[in-house]
């Protein structure tokens, strides 16, 4: 029996397509990541499934229970931290802590052992009102409110967004130690580089799943070369390169671009083709595929298949 299971649910707001038909499930234990932009469906998603919205058509279990008919025995059965800062913000880190051990009948004692990793880190805060806190602090208090009851299922909806670069990769490092305690976790984010971190993703785009797997196995299914290119000109790079018969689809990724081609080229090849239409100090290399360049091959795709009549 898994963790979590969707099956094509689809959700409306007015003309609004927010969910379109989606299906995935979580294993026991397994950390999962919905992966996609801002306004691809995630929030949605994890309303639904945590049963704080109804679907208008499919079907969702979480722990073996419906989504629906028994929403009440799932909502003792989840720890669920949405995007937003909810907790009381008047209240200190310790009252937050213990209220939230109180709704579910429980006390921060009883199951201290499952946050005394991410406790520790804000205990000497603890009298500290959590309206005051930093970003990655707040963070941190959040889940363990998420975990005080002991959780079976714990829905994370994007919870590194606006916390520094050491708080997230700290976030990271306790969600792989509590996915060892047998915890299903569900993850949302648009950062595709925290995808890497997932035992397998799904990518989400306008509210459709595009394609669920593990991060390694979508990276080898991008099927095309693809090259690594630099210049101090990255806009005419781009326009150039763009106007290229060689090109498939090109991107910017950092300071590089990211080229596809629709053939195997020589670095070479590329570099001389640059350099004669005026691209000095031209930087080519060839790379492996990220999770981020499989994300926009797969969207771009979809996009076309919606596009014809």
């Amino acid at each position: 029996m898994p963790a979590i299971l969707a099956k094509n649910i689809s959700k409306n707001y007015g003309e609004i397509e927010a969910l379109k038909d989606v299906s995935f499930q979580v294993n026991d234990g397994e950390l999962f990541g919905l992966i996609g932009p801002d306004g691809a469906g995630k929030s949605t998603l994890f309303r639904v499934l945590t049963t704080l919205l109804l679907a208008d058509k499919g079907t969702g279990e979480v722990v073996g229970h419906p989504i629906v008919s028994e929403y009440k025995e799932i909502r003792k059965k989840v720890g669920y931290m949405p995007g937003k800062f909810s907790l009381y913000q008047d209240l200190s880190v310790e009252e937050n802590l213990r209220f939230f051990a109180t709704i579910f009948g429980t006390t921060i004692e009883e199951n201290y052992s499952l946050i005394k990793d991410i406790y520790i880190q804000i205990e000497p805060f603890r009298k500290r009102l959590a309206g005051n806190l930093s970003g990655g602090m707040k963070q941190k208090l959040a889940l363990c409110c998420a975990l005080i009851h002991k959780p079976k299922v714990l829905f994370l909806d994007e919870p590194t967004t606006g916390v520094d670069a050491v708080s997230r990769k700290e976030f990271w490092e306790m969600l792989q130690r509590l996915k060892e305690k047998g915890i299903a976790i569900l993850v949302s984010t648009p950062y595709m580089d925290e995808a890497e971190l997932c035992q397998r993703i799904a990518l989400i785009q306008n509210g459709a799943i595009l394609e669920t797997n593990t991060p390694q196995n979508l990276k080898k299914s991008y099927g095309h070369p693809l090259y690594a290119v630099k210049s101090k000109d990255t806009y005419n790079l781009l326009k150039s390169l763009r106007e290229a018969h060689y090109t498939r689809s090109v991107l910017p990724f950092g300071e590089f671009l990211h080229l596809s081609t629709n053939r195997p080229m020589e670095i070479e090849q590329i570099k001389n083709d640059l350099t004669r239409k005026g691209f000095p100090g031209i930087e080519v290399k060839k790379i492996e595929a990220t999770v981020e360049d499989v994300f926009l091959e797969l969207s771009e795709t979809e996009a076309l298949k919606t596009e014809r009549p």
